[in-house]
């Protein structure tokens, strides 16, 4: 028997698939990439955004269709909206869940198809972080710390999708972590919807900062250097002490993604961010001072229902002052689910459009700026493959900047080499490998 799984939406949901491989491949069946080759089809949903949700109806049409020909199971779960869910319902076979991924045998099993009884059905985040994962790559790796969220941001569906902040145990944590570089593992990201809050939820658990200090004595003594990183913080959390904790150990990657949505107050306020734009910058002048070669990238939300020409001229500006490496920048629309899908989305398309363009633009100059001051320079990069044309080499700098380089075929996928920086378009770089 085959299954395929298309995944939408973020890394947490690409870790819940690496789950979900697992618990397919102690069911027996075999992974396929060609879904007409399947007996079982799903899809790993996201309802926070709408274009994701519109591939699930187009996917679902198809696969219905094919059910013409051949018996075939269909499932859907992930990040969904309650709504979402009912919707599914009629056209899915079998709408689950994550946190049911265990009881997805028993599921199956109901429609005739047998599997080995080893796997008993239990509604249990603890059992789903049981599962363990089967990592899509040999040397990158996403572990959830914790699910859901208690932030309530009023642009966001995920508190509904995904329920209040659960955080994982900090000794299975640090257990896959061990097992992951007993492997071999370069690159490790810890992930959550709202990392530095995690532990918040138990009376007994480390903090966010415990947990990456007890992860920096791991890395100093493993047998290979690795790259830890975490996605993403809320600015509310965001405490000296992980800062300091980033500084005192190698391994803890010199990265932080610290979404900032708008960079107006007013905004901030709409959206329930509970920080001010001076808030945040305390916290971006604590990493430049504490961090001084972090590279520090965003998230930020333009059109914001009702967000003026002022609001927006705030954001610009903010962007130019912190000068990031990276800025994902989406233009607002609705959510179902979400509190600001009862507001009025008055800021026209094509004025968004607009917007966007302009953030672009300044994020693009203040990553260049900084790609340019690497030139000369000689960096450990970690290979991540060939480039497209398959002339040259690509990697990631521990800024998670991107780079293209001259090499040899004795670089491999997954190791780190030397690089010296010659030049840089844009948001990244290009070298030549340092071959001893």
């Amino acid at each position: 028997m085959k299954y395929y799984v298309l995944t939408l939406g973020c890394q947490m949901n690409i870790s819940d698939s690496e789950r979900l491989t697992t618990v397919f491949s102690n069911m027996g069946f075999v992974k396929t990439d060609k879904e007409e080759d399947a007996d079982i089809l799903g899809i790993v949903a996201c309802s926070v955004r709408q274009k994701a949700i519109d591939k699930v109806y187009s996917r679902i049409h198809l696969w219905n269709k094919w059910k013409q020909d051949k018996n075939l199971i269909t499932f859907v779960t992930g990040c969904l909206l309650d709504e979402d869910k009912k919707k599914f319902l009629k056209t899915f076979d079998l709408v689950f869940d994550t946190n049911d991924m265990t009881g997805l045998p028993d599921m199956i099993s109901q429609y005739g198809v047998t599997t080995p009884t080893g796997l008993q059905h239990h509604h249990n985040q603890g059992e789903f972080w049981g599962i363990s994962p089967s990592y899509d790559s040999r040397y990158e790796a996403f572990i959830p710390i914790q699910n859901g969220c208690d932030k309530f941001c009023t642009y966001c569906a995920v508190p509904y999708t995904r329920g209040r902040e659960v955080s994982r145990p900090s000794s299975d944590i640090l257990n896959e972590i061990k097992i992951l570089l007993s492997k071999g593992y370069k690159s490790i990201t810890l992930l959550g919807q709202n990392v530095n809050s995690y532990g918040l939820d138990k009376d007994e658990e480390l903090s966010f900062a415990e947990l990456l200090d007890e992860i920096g004595k791991i890395g100093d003594l493993a047998e290979h250097p690795f790259w830890l990183y975490f996605t993403s913080p809320h600015p509310r959390d965001m405490t000296m002490d992980v800062l300091e904790t980033m500084a005192r150990y190698k391994c803890l990657a010199k990265q932080i993604h610290l979404p900032l949505q708008s960079g107006d107050n007013e905004v901030l306020k709409k959206m329930n961010r509970n920080h001010s734009l001076a808030d945040y910058r305390i916290i971006v002048n604590n990493i430049r001072r504490i961090l001084p070669q972090a590279t520090l990238f965003t998230d930020i939300i333009v059109g914001f229902t009702d967000e003026s020409e002022d609001n927006f001229e705030n954001t610009r500006l903010a962007l130019e002052e912190f000068g990031y490496n990276m800025a994902y920048i989406a233009i607002y629309s609705p959510r179902p689910g979400a509190v600001s899908s009862r507001w009025d989305d008055k800021i026209p398309q094509d004025v968004k459009k607009r917007r966007l363009h302009i953030l672009s633009d300044v994020f693009i100059k203040s990553a260049g700026r900084y790609n340019e001051s690497l030139i000369r320079s000689t960096m450990d990069i970690l290979v991540t493959g060939k480039s497209r044309d398959g002339l040259r080499w690509t990697g990631l700098t521990e800024g998670k900047i991107n780079i293209h380089f001259n090499g040899n075929d004795s670089i491999q996928p997954g190791h780190f080499i030397p690089v010296k920086i010659t030049g840089s378009t844009g948001i990244s770089l290009q070298g030549e490998a340092v071959l001893s």
